[in-house]
């Protein structure tokens, strides 16, 4: 059965890459397939009137059950079994990659379990202004200022004031704080049009306008932002540099993750595009795209490995992906998703693995009866506190 192994790896490296919006080179260099096949494969993936048939097709499907089927099928004589075993393969390639694509699930589906029923996290965000002022960016809020206008779920700065990057002479450099709370999410392009997505229980400091000839400096205080900085060479060749707990991150131009919770001990910085040095104080390391570095805080260690960065942006665009993640840090991303508590009745379930890749924008009920569906778990949803038994 190693072959099907294979194919399944191959399946989930080619929806990363669709998911990325990216060739999916892995397809194309594999050995597994001939280059028919490859082409068949390819064009079945994404043909949209293959997909709807699929979409269509996949509310008939009964799991348990036509999983025997198929098991049975493979229970063939010897003369047939790399036949079947290739039949099988190429049904598990197309199933598990389309779930992907689809933004569906590798769970599977039913109706959502009766409890409280909370739904996914809207944007909104708190900007704090150099005064301390506090303003709700919201939806169905406009709000504008000489700086800065928000349409509800984008901050955007410049615009109001041409664009301009360079504070008047003997103005002072003015800084705004936009804070995320559990359940939201926010975008702000800064007067540079570096453009900044923030996750759920964030927080970042920036400058108004950013000073000509110095680095173009912002704080990551806490939480998980997604960053696509502007190229140093639109701004008289200055850097852009992040600050997050025990770390700096210095670019002159890439898009890149970085992840720094009060609640966790380590900080992680993955590279989607372009090319970062990474510094604790004491270490400095660059990353390269596919790369991700890792700042322990209570032993000041940085550490370089490579990573799905398909899986580690996923929130950014909308998902969740779960590889082989454990139940107690799904649920601790679930939380601040929705808001949520979570509790766990039998500690040996912490240590449960699942994968799959879920929608943001359903509700929570609905993701955790998908999960419960797979056995060994359930869940009890009370007020803003999950329980898991």
């Amino acid at each position: 059965m190693s072959n099907i192994k294979e194919i399944i790896a191959l399946s989930k490296r080619i929806a990363a890459s669709l998911l990325g919006d990216k060739k999916p080179i892995s397809l194309e260099e594999t050995e597994l397939f001939s280059e028919l096949d490859k082409q068949y494969i390819l064009e079945h993936l994404t043909d949209e009137r293959r997909i709807r048939e699929r979409l269509e097709q996949k509310e008939h499907i009964n799991p348990e059950e036509d999983w025997k089927k198929l098991r049975s099928k493979m229970e063939v004589p010897v003369r047939k079994l790399r036949l079947w075993r290739y039949a099988a393969a190429a049904v598990l390639l197309l199933g598990l990659t389309t779930s992907y694509i689809f933004r569906d699930t590798l769970f599977y589906s039913s109706e959502p379990t009766p409890m409280v029923r909370i739904e996914a996290g809207t944007d909104k965000a708190t900007l704090t202004l150099e005064g301390g002022e506090e303003v709700v960016l919201e939806k169905g809020a406009v709000y504008q200022s000489e700086n800065a206008r928000s349409n509800g779920d984008r901050i955007v700065y410049g615009e109001m004031s041409g664009d301009r990057e360079v504070p008047t002479e003997g103005e002072e450099i003015a800084y705004n704080y936009l804070t995320i709370p559990r359940g939201g999410q926010f975008y702000v392009l800064l007067s540079d049009s570096t453009g900044v997505w923030l996750n759920s229980e964030s927080r970042l400091k920036y400058p108004v306008h950013f000073a000509k000839g110095e680095p173009r400096e912002v704080e990551l205080e806490y939480g998980e932002a997604y960053f696509d900085v502007s190229p140093a060479s639109k701004h008289g060749n200055s850097t852009f540099q992040v600050k997050t707990r025990g770390q700096l991150v210095e670019v002159l131009g890439t898009e890149f993750n970085i992840k720094a919770y009060r609640d966790e001990e380590r900080v992680k910085t993955t590279l989607a595009e372009g090319k970062v040095t990474v510094s604790n104080g004491t270490l400095k390391e660059t990353i390269t795209p596919g790369q991700q570095s890792v700042v322990e805080i209570t032993t000041g260690a940085l550490e370089v490995r490579n990573v799905s960065v398909a899986q580690e942006i996923a929130w950014k665009n909308g998902m969740f992906i779960f590889d082989n993640m454990s139940l107690e840090r799904i649920t601790t991303i679930l939380s601040r998703w929705y808001n949520i508590e979570v509790k766990f009745e039998d500690d040996t379930k912490k240590d449960i693995v699942f994968s799959g890749a879920l929608s943001r924008s359903e509700s929570v009920n609905t993701l955790l009866n998908k999960i419960e569906r797979i056995g060994c778990v359930s869940f009890q949803l009370s007020e803003k506190t999950l329980i898991v038994k």
